[in-house]
């Protein structure tokens, strides 16, 4: 089991950047899908961006071309690179990641989220 702190959020206007990272604690046996997820006030928590085992990268429409995920197994951490925020990008950022505990037993973690806010 993995515990997860997201960090790099924060205030930018519109055109910003900023970099989200993902800092994990705890070990694993094995690391399946990590990816970044948001959720905006009022509205359902959607995915941003998976990036697979194998290293495919699967990004939501609204932030390709923008947004540039990355992962490193051995520290089980994923970054997200945010450019040309918008407004519509405002909400909470929350890390994931999935995979095989060391007890064999799959699991599936969240942080606890970071604070995007992008204004006008």
């Amino acid at each position: 089991q993995v515990q997860l702190v997201e960090s790099g959020g924060g205030l930018v206007q519109a055109g910003g950047s900023l970099k989200l990272s993902c800092a994990a604690s705890g070990i694993a046996r094995s690391i399946n899908d990590m990816g970044w997820y948001r959720q905006a006030p009022g509205k359902q928590r959607e995915s941003v961006v998976i990036i697979t085992k194998d290293g495919s990268t699967n990004y939501a429409d609204s932030v390709k071309g923008r947004f540039t995920v990355s992962r490193d197994n051995a520290k089980i951490t994923v970054t997200l690179q945010m450019n040309s925020l918008k407004p519509e990008d405002t909400g909470v950022y929350y890390c994931n990641v999935n995979g095989i505990g060391t007890s064999l037993r799959p699991f599936n973690s969240w942080g606890q989220g970071t604070q995007v806010t992008v204004s006008s």
